[in-house]
Formats: structure tokens, C-alpha cells, sequence
């Protein structure tokens, strides 16, 4: 639950201890065996459009032309094939957009085509196109049940540094002038005169208001919670409207009925509950990504599958929908039968790596498995500990069960399976850690 390897394991069909793509701080080998490559080698002309994230260049496409690094909201620069660097006026999500209907009226028509759009919206810090700003002023979001959670019993829950009331900052994430923010700073002077004044217009109202109530404790934690929703749903709206300008691209051009969409995500995101925002625990929130996809023939519309798959089970499922041959060493499952048949299974249990500690937001190094019911985690090396979930009982992840005798035998058993786990998917130091008993 962590952008860059999330990438890498979309290209790859393989985990992070496999790909080499642990943490954001490493840096991806772009020309070892990733999906697109192999389509483009069978016929298909490839694209990456967009934020890439992965500190290389990208290898095996046609084309590509990236935001540097997480990109900016406000007139991005982006990177081409030929390695210069050029900015790009208007907001990021329309830049990108634009981009990738250029290449698509470009390409020639007579192969098929592979584009992915990467999206920097709605990353930190939410920063809406000036069309959308305000959108949601008229709403009050409800607090999450645990927004006040106390993390008993839960050490890294209680350790990590991503929490609304304390990590959320007032100038760089929620755009207030009053604390001033060098980063922010950076963001704003990239901006036109005209979309600064509307910026401006904007915040400078939010800010007086803020200002003029003088709020502290949970006042001030709740109105940082209000903004930031605000914020981030703006921004959304603009995804909204740019996938929708691809949608009817297809229609328009006669390839919707022979087009397979997918939109998902790298992570999911924390909205307030245990009062955080950022992803990369295992717990639910941000285990769990989007996942929609549109495929003439195959997926009848409005299907719903709840069964459980992974983000290294897409390049399989790319390669046999173009009936390209899957290479032995991806770990990933095709998702084509539970396309088919949403009762189908293609998993009964979802393994799970997280690796960046030390680093931001202070997440616990951990590991773990999601079954439908319970979710086993190890977190390891500078704490050692369980956790238990029964996900039924308590879906918010509130109550660790792990110690309680009564569940020794299911423990027991969730152990054999997550071992099993790491031996198929040739986790050598989680099986290493597994042999040790925690401190």
C-alpha cells in the first residue's frame, strides 16, 4: 500500500522482494521482463502517460512521457522519450488527459494498443483544479467511529506519524498562508496570474473564516478534517471528468466495444478513520484498492464479484486477455475465470509486504495474510509482535485479538497458511522472521 511499489508490481506480476521494488527509495530496473513489453513484442503498441514514480525511465513502450517525480498540480512539467524536460500549461489531470488522446489519434490504427494513464490526483496535498474549488463547502462530513481511536493494544497503530490532529499540517496540506510552508510556497509559484487569483479568491475566505474562530483540541482537529475531505473530493471531480473524456474518445472512435478499461489505484487511503490520512498499513482502508473494469463480451454491466485478488494477479490477467503467453516466474493469478464467473475463486487468501521503516509516516516494517474472515500481521525488526482481526466481528480493525487462548488453534492455522504463503512466493526473509518467535 505505497505508490512506487504498487507500480512495479502492476508491471511485474511479481512482489516487491522479486521486482527489487521495496520502498519508495529504491529505484525500479525498468528493463526487466514487466507486461507492456511483452505485448508490445506481440503486436500492441504501448504507452505510460502520466505520473510514473518509479525514479528510471520507463523500457518496453512505444511511448512514454512522465511527470518527474510525483509531479505538480499546477502547469507540471513532464519528461519525453528524448529525456528533456518540458511544462505543460493547465491543471494535471487535464495535461494528462490531453496527452493521451494525442497519442491515441496518433497511433496507428491498424494494431491493437496498450495506454496507461497515471494520475497524480488525488495524491498529498489535494490541491483541486480551479473550476472545483468549493465544491463541497455545502457538505459537513460525519466522523469516522474510530476517528478518535486510542490504538489499545495496537503498538504500531499508536507509533506511525499520520494522524489528522498531529501530522496534518495547516500550510502545506490545508493551503493556509498563516502557516507558512516553504514546499507550498513552491506549489503556488508555479501557478498562472489568473489561476492564482482564483486560488487566492478562494483560500483567503477559508483562512479568514479559520482565523476569525480561533479553534484548539478537537475543534481544530475536526475543522483539519473537514478541509482535508473537502480538498481531496475536489480534486477527485477532476478524474471524474477526465475519464470520462477517454470513455468518449472510444465511443467516438468505435473502440469501446473492443477496448478493455480498467481503473484502479496503487493504494487505498485513510478518510479520517483511526483519525488518519496516507495508506500503508495492511489494515483495511488502505489494503483495499478501487478496482472497475469495463470488458465487452466478458464482464456483464453492474456485475459485482466479492472475491479477493491482488494488484500482482493484473499483468497475467493483461497478457491472457491478449492471449499472450504468461512467463512461469509471475507470481500473480489471472483474474480472467472470476471475469467470467464473479462466484469464482482465484484466491482464498491475499499475502501482504510492507518494507519502509525508517521513513515517512513512521508504518512498522510488517507482514501478513487477509483470508475472508481474519487478518494475520507480523510486524517485525524494530518492534516484533502479532496482530488478529476477525474482519466479521470487528470490520474497523479496532480489537487485536492475538494472545487470547481461545483463538490459539485459528492462529495456529493462519500461521501454516501465511508460511505457505511466503514459500510459494519465495519470501526468504519473511520465512526467516517466521522461524524466530517475536520478542
Amino acid at each position: 500500500s505505497i505508490c512506487a511499489p504498487s507500480r512495479a508490481i502492476l508491471l511485474t506480476g511479481k512482489y516487491s522482494h522479486i521486482n527489487g521494488m521495496r520502498d519508495n527509495h529504491d529505484k525500479f530496473n525498468a528493463s526487466q521482463d514487466v507486461f507492456p513489453r511483452r505485448l508490445k513484442e506481440s503486436g500492441f503498441q504501448t504507452a505510460w502517460i502520466g505520473k510514473w514514480h518509479l525514479d528510471t525511465y520507463p523500457d518496453g513502450f512505444d511511448y512514454w512521457n512522465i511527470l518527474p517525480g510525483q509531479g505538480q498540480y499546477y502547469n507540471p512539467s513532464l519528461i519525453s522519450m528524448q529525456g528533456d524536460t518540458s511544462r505543460h500549461e493547465g491543471y494535471v489531470t487535464d495535461v494528462i488527459t490531453d496527452l493521451t488522446i494525442d497519442w491515441l489519434n496518433k497511433r496507428d490504427t491498424s494494431k491493437p494498443f496498450c495506454v496507461i494513464v497515471g494520475e497524480k490526483a488525488p495524491h498529498r496535498t489535494w490541491m483541486p483544479d480551479t473550476t472545483d474549488l468549493g465544491k463541497f463547502d455545502h457538505v459537513k462530513f460525519p466522523l469516522p467511529k474510530n476517528f478518535y481511536d486510542k490504538y489499545e493494544n495496537r503498538i504500531a497503530a499508536g507509533m506511525q506519524d499520520m494522524s489528522i490532529e498531529k501530522t496534518m499540517r495547516l500550510g502545506y496540506d490545508l493551503k493556509m498562508k498563516s502557516e507558512p510552508d516553504l514546499l507550498s510556497a513552491s506549489f503556488l509559484k508555479r501557478m498562472t496570474p489568473q489561476q492564482r487569483k482564483k486560488w487566492d479568491s478562494y483560500y483567503d475566505g477559508v483562512e479568514a473564516d479559520f482565523l476569525k474562530q480561533n479553534l484548539s483540541g478537537n475543534a481544530l482537529t475536526e475543522w483539519k478534517y473537514q478541509r482535508y475531505m473537502k480538498d481531496y473530493l475536489s480534486t477527485t471531480l477532476s478524474l471524474d471528468r477526465n475519464i470520462g473524456k477517454i470513455l468518449d474518445y472510444l465511443d467516438k472512435k468505435n473502440l469501446a466495444k473492443n477496448t478493455i478499461v480498467v481503473y484502479t489505484s496503487d493504494q487505498g487511503f485513510y478518510m479520517g478513520e483511526h483519525g488518519w490520512f496516507d495508506k500503508r498499513f495492511m489494515y483495511e482502508e488502505s489494503m483495499r484498492t478501487p478496482f472497475i473494469i469495463r470488458y465487452p463480451g466478458v464482464v456483464k454491466p453492474g456485475t459485482i464479484s466479492n472475491q479477493m485478488v491482488s494488484n500482482v494477479d493484473f499483468a497475467p490477467t493483461f497478457l491472457q486477455a491478449a492471449s499472450v503467453h504468461i512467463p512461469a516466474e509471475i507470481q500473480g493469478k489471472s483474474l480472467m475465470t472470476v471475469l467470467k464467473d464473479p462466484k469464482a475463486m482465484v484466491r482464498d487468501a491475499v499475502y501482504y509486504h510492507y518494507y519502509e521503516y525508517p521513513g515517512e509516516h513512521s508504518v512498522l516494517k510488517h507482514f501478513g495474510i487477509r483470508t475472508k474472515r481474519y487478518k494475520l500481521i507480523r510486524f517485525y525488526e524494530y518492534k516484533d509482535f502479532w496482530e488478529l482481526y476477525d474482519l466479521q466481528s470487528d470490520p474497523h480493525e479496532m480489537k487485536n485479538l492475538y494472545g487470547q487462548k481461545k483463538y490459539d488453534t485459528l492462529i495456529l492455522n493462519l500461521k501454516d497458511q501465511l508460511k505457505n504463503l511466503c514459500l510459494e512466493n519465495k519470501d526468504d526473509e519473511a520465512i526467516k522472521i517466521l522461524s524466530q518467535s517475536p520478542q
